[in-house]
């Protein structure tokens, strides 16, 4: 991309903006940014970048930015059906999102891992593996870390691991990766994205330019992500729990790849078949990668989990709290209560998705989740379809905090309070970081107090 006299819009300007902007500004692009809901930290990044050159676009200043400006660089959490991209398809200009701004210039090898479920701790296994190895790797995307933050650092030899959402393959058109992973596909963004098969046409956008020489690694169990083998071009590599498949998959206890022992599962620090199913996808990519089997089965045998994906924070009276705060879709909740070994309360709600909520409360009726603690935006929902399905161990409360503290009270000895809310956080929160830190803030609360007591019934000051 030319960079040279064109002026580029960069919309959002949370973490992906902010790093589209820096990356142009170094170009010596001519950049004009602009978000419509600009916070404390928002201001200060766009004060920042005013400082270096930036051009701030006030929200009566949109329309002459639209007709100033060449491209437009789009983060993910602005849609395409919003008013500045159609403003831009209109004017037949160029709209390119943050991901595809990174790829373009990126020069190390890329890994990019997609799905619903399962992507962050896919990519934290396959960079940790990768690093085992004595490879220069970067776990990147979505995850947290922008791909223009890190496009420039990363030379060849480098390898980028690159979780990308759905909101990121809205604008990828070129992206071409080495090896691309698609962990599965479930219900998910439907507010966004309308349906099922515009979510899994995006899905799909991560396999479209791949060619011989790169490889796609795909769930077998999955019957959506088995039907992408039909159109890609690439060579293909299964991982399953099922099956013995040309890739890699668990057979009598054992993670395999292409016929050769890895590991036993057992030795899997990450426990729970959720957590089978991503080891065995990150070992085909990593193999593929050409890491030896012994390494990969050491860093997965050591490995920490992720934050905020089945978390244990503390146990207080025999109650143990965990946060799965990243549990935004019901799969991934089901997932979680699942993983529970005790009865469990669980704290679910958030702002809607477009999900149908009568499966959710279908299975946990006949789960460990003995009692559910409904609470923000989309609580009369979730209650509706409770009812519809039975489910009547319910407290229904608006405020996260007072819902949590519900949940300890409900919760026994030797029972779980588990936070998987099977919705996004938007209603209350900036994302599910967010509300995982403030879940973990006031449990760390209720166990000072819980401490104070105690003080104080033994007479300490």
């Amino acid at each position: 991309m030319y960079f040279g006299n064109q002026k580029f819009l960069v919309a959002g300007m949370s973490k992906s903006g902010a790093a589209s902007a820096d990356f142009l500004l170094k170009r010596g692009a001519v950049v004009y940014m602009f978000d419509d809901i600009a916070d404390g930290a928002v201001q200060k990044t766009m004060g920042e970048l005013a400082a270096r050159g930036a051009i701030p676009v006030a929200q009566g200043g949109v329309a002459a930015a639209v007709n100033e400006c060449d491209v437009l660089v789009l983060s993910p959490g602005i849609p395409i059906d919003h008013e500045l991209p159609v403003a831009f398809r209109k004017k037949g200009k160029r709209i390119i999102g943050e991901a595809e701004l990174g790829c373009l210039y990126l020069r190390a090898a890329l890994v990019a891992v997609t799905g619903t479920n399962g992507k962050t701790t896919t990519v934290t296994m396959i960079d940790e593996v990768l690093r085992a190895a004595g490879l220069s790797s970067c776990a990147c995307g979505n995850i947290g870390l922008p791909i223009t933050a890190k496009a420039d650092e990363l030379g060849y030899g480098d390898i980028a691991v690159a979780e990308i959402s759905s909101f990121q393959l809205e604008t990828l058109s070129s992206i071409r990766p080495h090896v691309a992973v698609i962990t599965n596909i479930a219900e998910d963004h439907l507010n966004r994205h309308y349906n099922m098969e515009n979510y899994i046409f995006l899905k799909s956008k991560l396999l479209r330019n791949m060619r011989e020489s790169e490889f796609a690694v795909l769930n077998y169990d999955d019957e959506r992500v088995r039907a992408f083998a039909d159109s890609v071009r690439c060579p293909v590599r299964w991982f399953s729990v099922k099956e013995r498949v040309k890739g890699a998959y668990l057979y009598e206890g054992g993670l395999y790849f292409e016929n050769e022992k890895i590991m036993n599962a057992s030795d899997l620090s990450l426990k729970g078949e959720h957590n089978v199913k991503n080891a065995l996808a990150a070992i085909c990519a990593c193999k593929l990668m050409g890491v030896e089997s012994k390494t990969a089965a050491e860093a997965l045998s050591k490995m920490k989990g992720v934050r905020h994906r089945i978390e244990t924070v503390a146990e207080i009276d025999g109650v143990t709290y965990i946060d799965d705060s990243k549990g935004t879709n019901v799969d991934a909740t089901l997932t979680a209560v699942g993983c529970m070994q005790a009865d469990t309360i669980l704290l679910l709600g958030g702002k809607d998705k477009g999900y149908d909520y009568d499966p959710l409360f279908e299975k946990l009726a006949v789960s460990r989740a003995v009692h559910a603690v409904l609470y923000g935006e989309n609580r009369f929902k979730l209650l509706a379809s409770a009812v519809r399905k039975g489910y009547t161990q319910i407290t229904l409360c608006a405020d996260f905090a007072l819902a949590v503290r519900i949940a300890a009270m409900t919760a026994k000895s030797g029972q779980c309070v588990l936070l998987s809310p099977a919705s996004s956080s938007f209603d209350m929160f900036s994302g599910y970081e967010e509300r995982g830190e403030k879940f973990c803030e006031l449990v760390a609360q209720m166990k000072d107090e819980k401490n104070e007591r105690c003080g104080e019934e033994l007479g300490v000051e």
